[in-house]
C-alpha cells in the first residue's frame, strides 16, 4: 500500500507560481501512476494532470496546459505540480491520488489529505 503526502500550497497573489509536492509514504512510486486533482468550493473535483512513474510519461488537463506541467524527482520519490501564472480561478483543495494502470483521469485509489491552494486577484 502507498500513502501520497502533499504539500507547498499557501496564499498567492495572481500571475505567481508554486511548487506542490506529493511524496510516497509506505513505498516508492514504483508501478504506480500518480494523480493531481482539485475541487472548488461548491464544484466537483477535477483531473489536473497525472504521471506514470514508470516510463516517466506525463498528461495535463487542457484546462490547465500551457500554465500547470507534472513532473518526478526519482532520487526523492516525489512528484511534483508546477502551477505558473496562476489565477483566481486556480483556487482549490488540491489532491494528489495514486492507482495502478495507465487510465490517467480516473479509478484512483490511495489519496492524501489535500493542501488548500488560495489565488487573491
Amino acid at each position: 500500500q502507498v500513502q501520497p503526502v502533499e504539500s507547498g500550497g499557501g496564499l498567492v497573489q495572481a500571475g505567481v507560481s508554486l511548487r506542490l509536492s506529493c511524496a510516497a509514504s509506505g513505498r516508492t512510486f514504483d508501478g504506480y501512476t500518480i494523480g493531481w486533482f482539485r475541487q472548488a468550493p461548491g464544484k466537483e473535483r477535477e483531473f489536473v494532470a497525472a504521471l506514470v512513474w514508470s516510463v516517466d510519461i506525463s498528461y495535463v488537463a487542457d484546462s490547465v496546459k500551457g500554465r500547470f506541467t507534472i513532473s518526478r524527482d526519482n532520487a526523492k520519490n516525489t512528484v511534483y505540480l508546477q502551477m505558473n501564472s496562476l489565477k483566481s480561478e486556480d483556487t482549490a483543495v488540491y489532491y494528489c491520488a495514486v492507482k495502478t494502470g495507465t487510465i490517467l483521469t480516473r479509478g484512483y485509489n490511495y489519496w492524501g489529505q489535500g493542501t488548500q491552494v488560495t489565488v487573491s486577484s
